[in-house]
């Protein structure tokens, strides 16, 4: 009892942090009536000067007569990124102001870090301050762009996100509604919600359980999110894959009772007749290892090895929102890795579209095998100007990068500078690996078969893109592994971003891929 009446006296105070704010929300038991809240940024203070307000917050700070600059200099706050406090009942229109630091003020482009830092830190300030209103039950949030508004549109939609599919009515999240506050910039802020509820559509695919994410829900789940946008949704049943002889795909297909389906995704933004980029995303909605089964301990995280499907799916979502001028193609195989009488055994080898012959001597990374027939379909159909193929691959990348970066290969330099720009620009970084021949042969130098799924040596993401070359022969490619970004978040937690909840990465920075390639001339 003493500890709450020592709560409520920092209430009427009107000076707390969130993690008592929760604390009063449970010892008095139910949700908060709804309300109004406001997000605030503040800049980081420097020398022996205050931490500086945002120009909304020096607005609120006028109309409040200088309170709110005297009650953050009694908090202490310094702005530093991500601290900060919620000030209760200060102000006649917002019950609850949460103040967050931005960091230092026009910072920009960090060349070692390869990121625009000022870019994101207002996503994480964003993010944190929409969470934490959140937490306390604020019905509806009005954040302040704090000179990027696209951004902190970004980091307060992925922030207050939650999977809540499966949830009884009764235990449904809170999930304030959003609105930009004192920004002329409405077109950057509707941008930003745009890219950041693409990614939770990616997030709510991926942590969707594999039994109710089967290839055919998801092939519905994709009718039901690109068809209103206008966007050419063809399904490709199991009569048809083997019409057109995808044995690679079938291979691994067969181990699974449900059935396999290929979906075949376009949007025409230009002229019909320019060439589209590819994409290809493996769509492998539940990932066991088959005969070569994987480790009992986290197999439920594998229910998002179709991350690299949901990502394109996502970002096409993002493309039609944006009305890009720009052909894109999407080709995404989509069955289950599962152990059975039919299974593909290791050592079996298959005859790919290009009639060379492939061993498949790891089920565990089945990963290649899938993507191989459609690879091949999507260039001789599409003939695409450039191929960019997105999977959860090899564990070489996670245990290189965590959840830093993605890990990318290409042919083209030219593909990977417009990728780590928009990487930059995103917070989404990616960075590049080796292509090289000496990985090449590690796949290809065998006696009996053209190539071979695993290779050999230790590089398994290395030899995974090596594998994945030798299917694009003359075409400007890029390889994104996603394996230690596009499942669960656990390595360095980005702030936006919750824990234990799938990422939807790098959704965003294949949409800013997109924009760069379609409006070179508006790069930033």
């Amino acid at each position: 009892m003493n500890k709450l009446q020592s709560v409520l006296k920092s209430v009427l105070q009107r000076r707390l942090p969130v993690s008592h704010l929760i604390q009063i929300r449970t010892a008095c038991g139910g949700e908060p009536k709804p309300s109004k809240g406001l997000v605030v940024g503040v800049y980081q203070k420097e020398n022996d000067n205050d931490p500086k307000l945002t120009p909304a917050g020096e607005k609120i700070n006028d109309r409040l007569h200088g309170k709110l600059q005297e009650m953050i200099c009694e908090s202490k706050i310094t702005g530093h990124l991500g601290k900060g406090k919620i000030f209760n009942n200060i102000d006649p229109e917002f019950r609850s102001m949460a103040v967050v630091g931005v960091g230092l003020e026009g910072i920009g482009f960090n060349e070692l870090e390869m990121l625009d830092e000022g870019m994101e830190n207002v996503r994480v300030a964003a993010g944190i301050g929409a969470r934490s209103l959140q937490e306390i039950g604020v019905s509806e949030v009005f954040v302040d762009g704090m000179d990027y508004a696209e951004q902190a549109a970004e980091g307060a939609v992925l922030a207050v996100w939650r999977y809540c599919d499966m949830n009884s009515k009764r235990k449904a999240p809170h999930i304030p509604k959003l609105e930009l506050y004192e920004s002329p910039d409405y077109e950057g802020w509707t941008r930003g919600v745009f890219k950041a509820e693409a990614q939770n559509l990616a997030r709510r695919m991926c942590d969707t359980p594999a039994c109710c994410m089967t290839p055919t829900l998801f092939a519905q789940a994709t009718v039901d999110a690109l068809c209103p946008c206008g966007i050419t949704v063809e399904i490709r049943t199991m009569e048809w894959i083997e019409q057109q002889r995808l044995h690679s795909f079938l291979m691994i297909a067969k181990g699974s009772c449900e059935p396999p389906v290929l979906m075949e995704i376009t949007y025409c933004g230009t002229n019909p007749e320019d060439k589209p980029i590819l994409f290809l995303g493996k769509g492998i909605t539940f990932n066991s290892g088959a005969m070569n089964l994987r480790k009992c301990r986290g197999m439920e995280e594998y229910r998002a090895c179709m991350s690299g499907a949901a990502s394109c799916v996502a970002m096409m979502r993002c493309v039609a929102a944006l009305s890009l001028p720009i052909n894109i193609c999407c080709i995404l195989p989509l069955c289950e890795n599962m152990p059975s009488g039919m299974a593909c055994k290791p050592g079996d080898v298959v005859t790919l579209m290009n009639h060379k012959s492939m061993a498949v001597r790891d089920m565990d990374k089945a990963g290649v095998v899938v993507m191989a027939d459609p690879l091949l379909y999507g260039q001789s159909t599409y003939k695409p100007r450039l191929v960019v193929d997105v999977a959860t691959l090899g564990s070489g990348v996670k245990k290189a990068f965590g959840g830093g970066a993605t890990g990318i290969f290409s042919n083209s330099h030219y593909i990977w500078k417009q990728f780590q720009s928009a990487g930059a620009l995103t917070g989404d970084r990616v960075w590049r690996l080796p292509l090289w021949n000496y990985y090449r042969k590690q796949i290809t130098d065998e006696m009996g078969y053209d190539l071979s799924n695993d290779g050999r040596g230790l590089a398994n993401s290395c030899l995974a893109a090596a594998v994945l070359h030798e299917l694009v022969p003359c075409v400007d490619w890029a390889h994104l592994d996603t394996r230690g970004t596009g499942l669960l978040t656990k390595y360095g937690l980005v702030p936006y971003l919750t824990a234990k909840y799938m990422t939807g990465r790098p959704t965003r920075t294949l949409a800013q891929f997109l924009y760069q390639m379609a409006c070179p001339a508006n790069q930033k």
